[in-house]
Parts: structure tokens; sequence; C-alpha cells
């Protein structure tokens, strides 16, 4: 039998008087591909931080090739071949890529100078490792997620890594640079590297893993060889309850023949050009393409972020111009980006202050803010958007993923939208609370009438959500997916055309 390169043997951590992980083994062969899944807060992290020597646990023992490693710490963990790369990479922006692979090269060598020519040798040999090309005088800072996550894994394989632990390395990649990536995976494994997967996303875990782990609450609640799971499977033991997906039925409102939302011949200089669209009360409508064919900049142009538009903007019939995000919001136009934590939140805030940050005159009485009225607005806010968080005056960056993305909408549902544009609803949340923002997103819409824009790379959220599809490329609409004829084939086939 292969011997385990790494094994955690009953391990306990806890933090003050909360267990983040209770009696916990895992292990990890040598070149195999290993998925570690579990909603946030099930223990991942912390687990990927005891095995790079970030954390160390009160319980249990780490064994490596089969013997006790004691106290292990991140010089050791290293030295053992454990490298980890995180969702930031961390990398150096302002370096080149070149620079990014040579740095710790020279400065495990102790050099004083630096040798340009073996600088790029250096890197040429990491990238031919992984069979890729790139521009080795290019900043990193440059690059798309895709080519960062190419120059950090490069970097681990440089340091003679046995094990790389990838920490949800698909969040921001679509379905052709994630193809890509597993591609480098599978070509690092049959190099002798294993590689430690964490992902939320059930049909990546199924497609690239071997074997997968399973944690909940801090406990490990199941594991096997990949076959004997299906998504089903590893939904039950992530959440410890069945969630079924149900395609969103849209009806048509009677007598409502005014769209919420009507954009005709719509332009934005270098990224969309003359595209039209409309929604109807109640509509769910997915933008899919790749990234680049301008879904984005529609989104920021319709919210006022893009001034130079041309083209005519209604809602519900009346003519707007969204030239500022002010003009946006008092349109009745709410814009949920992508990256919440950077774009969408004041981290350091209570949940109150970002819920009314945007309808702040609704909570101002005279030079006060009438703090009780702000209060009862953001408990209501927690019933209608299922916020799990001790209170209102906790800080954001203290909730998980679902509930902060919660947050946001909550705060632009307060200003009265009548149409919401979403951009990556879901990156990163787990698979439970993914689920619960799906069905308040089709509840506005069904209930209240709410006109929803949906742009995401998640295939399967589109054709679970939408009523029709558009996809995008080179800034205009070249095809569109009813609800007769859209399936998460029908949808990826049309994207593949596109690259």
């Amino acid at each position: 039998m292969t011997e385990n390169l790494i094994e955690l043997r009953h391990i306990g951590k806890r933090f003050g008087g909360v267990k983040a992980l209770e009696d916990v083994s895992l292990s990890i062969r040598p070149g195999e591909i290993h998925c570690l899944a579990g909603e946030n807060g099930s223990g991942k992290s912390t687990v990927i931080k005891i095995m790079s020597g970030v954390y160390t646990p009160e319980d249990g023992e780490i064994l490596i090739d089969g013997k006790p490693v004691g106290k292990l710490d991140p010089v050791k963990s290293v030295h053992h071949g454990i490298q980890v790369i995180y969702q930031d990479f961390s990398l150096f922006g302002n370096l080149t890529v070149a620079e990014n692979l040579a740095i710790n090269t020279f400065l495990i060598e102790g050099r004083k100078s630096v040798d340009w020519r073996r600088v790029r040798e250096l890197a040429r040999q990491a990238l031919d490792r992984l069979g890729v090309t790139m521009d080795l005088d290019a900043d990193v800072e440059s690059l798309p997620t895709s080519g960062k996550q190419i120059v950090a894994i490069a970097r681990a394989v440089m340091a003679d890594a046995r094990l790389i632990i990838m920490d949800e390395p698909t969040t921001a990649l679509t379905r052709h640079e994630v193809d890509a990536l597993f591609k480098i995976v599978r070509d690092i494994q049959a190099q002798g590297i294993a590689v430690l997967f964490v992902s939320h996303k059930m049909r990546e875990m199924l497609e690239i893993s071997e074997r997968l782990t399973v944690f909940r609450n801090g406990k490990k609640v199941a594991e096997g060889p990949i076959t004997e799971f299906d998504e089903s499977a590893i939904t039950r033991a992530m959440t410890g309850q069945e969630l079924t997906a149900h395609s969103y039925q849209w009806v048509p409102q009677e007598g409502a023949s005014t769209p919420v939302l009507d954009v005709q011949n719509f332009s934005v200089p270098g990224s969309v050009e003359e595209v039209s669209l409309t929604l109807k009360p109640g509509e769910i409508v997915g933008i899919s393409g790749l990234i680049g064919s301008g879904r984005t900049e529609l989104a920021l142009a319709l919210f006022g972020m893009r001034p130079d538009f041309t083209g005519s903007v209604r809602v519900e019939g009346r003519e707007v111009h969204p030239a500022s995000v002010q003009d946006a919001i008092a349109s009745g136009i709410a814009y949920v980006p992508e990256d919440r934590l950077t774009e969408g939140l004041f981290l350091t805030q209570s949940i109150e202050r970002n819920i009314i940050v945007t309808s702040i005159d609704k909570f101002v009485r005279g030079f006060f803010i009438n703090r009780k009225k702000a209060e009862e607005t953001t408990r209501d806010m927690f019933s209608a958007m299922q916020i799990v968080a001790p209170g209102p005056h906790t800080p954001v960056n203290h909730l998980s993923g679902g509930n902060a993305q919660r947050v946001v909408l909550a705060r632009w549902l307060l200003t009265g939208a009548k149409v919401l544009i979403l951009n990556g609803p879901t990156v990163g949340v787990d698979v439970g609370s993914k689920a619960q923002i799906h069905t308040i997103i089709r509840t506005l819409a069904e209930k209240e009438g709410l006109a929803v824009l949906m742009i995401s790379d998640d295939v399967p959220e589109l054709v679970q959500n939408c009523n029709r599809v558009l996809v995008m490329h080179r800034g205009r609409f070249v095809d569109e997916l009813s609800a007769e004829n859209m399936t998460e084939d029908a949808v990826n086939d049309r994207l593949k055309m596109l690259n």
C-alpha cells in the first residue's frame, strides 16, 4: 500500500471556546488529486493552515512520509514540500512574471545582485514544466486571474512542491480557463505532485478529483473515492439536508405589457456595440459569455458608471439617462458587483450601516440618524434575506460569504429598486447559501415583480434561475436561449463556439 505523503490523525483545534476542528483525520497520498469540500465555516481553511504550519492543533498529530513531525511551522512545512496557493495568489503585482518566479530562488541563495539572464532561464524552465508559455516581461498585476494562477502554480513547482494546496482555485475563472487549469493539474500530477483541491463547486470536484473528503461543522462527515459520490450525495454531506433544484418558471403578469427595463441600441465605447434587451416584471434574464465579452461593461453603464454610453434606457416606460450612480439609483436600477469584498461592502462597518448607507436619507431626522428606525429596518432585512449573524451591529468582515452577499442584496432592495443587476451573484458562496440566495432572488422576482439581470459564469446557475439566457461576444448579443431550449449542454456548446 502506498505510504501517505501527509496524514492528520485525530486533529482538534479551538479558538477561544469555539471548536473549529474536532477529531479530524485526513490523509493525502503521493501524486493524487484529493478534493476537500464543505460549506463556509466547516473547517476547510483551518485544515489548510494546520498543514501549512500556520496553526498548531491542540489535539492529534501530523505525519509526513509516515513519520510524526511534531510542531509544524510554515518554514518546516515548505521544506517538506507543502505549498499553498491562496485565493489572492500572494504575488508581487508590480514585478514581472519572470521576477515573481525567480525571486524565491535568489532569496534562498542569498544573492546580492541579480543575474537577469538566469532570472529568465528559471522562469522559462518553470513554465515549461507546466507546458505553458507566457510573456515573461509582463507585470503580474496586468494578467487575468488565470494568468496569475499559472504563475502561482509555477512558483510552487519551482520550490520542489510535493503537495500543492489550491484554495478555491476556480472562483473567478471561465469554463475555458477551468479546463486549462485542470490540464495543468493533471500534468503536475503526472510529475508525482499531489494536489489538494478545495472547492464549493460540486461538478468540478467530480471532474478533477480521485478522492473526496467532506467537512461539516468542524468534523469529517464523508470520505471515499470520487466514484462513490454524485452531486446530491455531496450536497447532502455538506449541508446535512436534501437540496433540490427546480428551474425558474416565469409567468407573465396579466396586463403588464410595459417592460420594467427596455434598452435599445445601447453602446459603450470600446466594449458594447448596439445591444438591445427588455426585461418584463418577474423576469430573470441571464447573460453568459467569455471574460472580455462586454458583460460587466454593460452592467456598469446601466448603473451610471459609464456615462459615455449611447442609446436609450427606459425603466417602467420612463426614459432615464443614468449618467451617475445616483441617477441609476433614482431611476430604480441597482447593481450587485462581482467582488463584494472590494466593491460591495464596507468591511469593518456594521451590518446595519452597510444596509442603510445607500438609503440614508430615509433614516435622517434633522442632523441625526433615527437609530430606532435604522435598527428596525435592519432586523426586517435580517428576516427577509435570511442573514445569520449575532446582530445588526456585527461587522460584515465577520460574516460568511453567503451572509455578506445577503447584506449587499438587502442594501439595494431597500432603495426600492425595480431592476436588479447581479454580477456573479454567488461567487465564492457555499452550496447551502447559494440555494438560499437563489430562492430569495426568485421570490423577489415572482412576488414583487422585480426584473433581474443575472451575469454569471456558472452555467447551472443560469439554467436553473433564468427564463432566458443571452450569450454575449465582443460587445454584442450573438445568441438567445429560451426556457424551451435552454440546457446546460446547450449553453456550454454556445460558449465553446466562441473560444
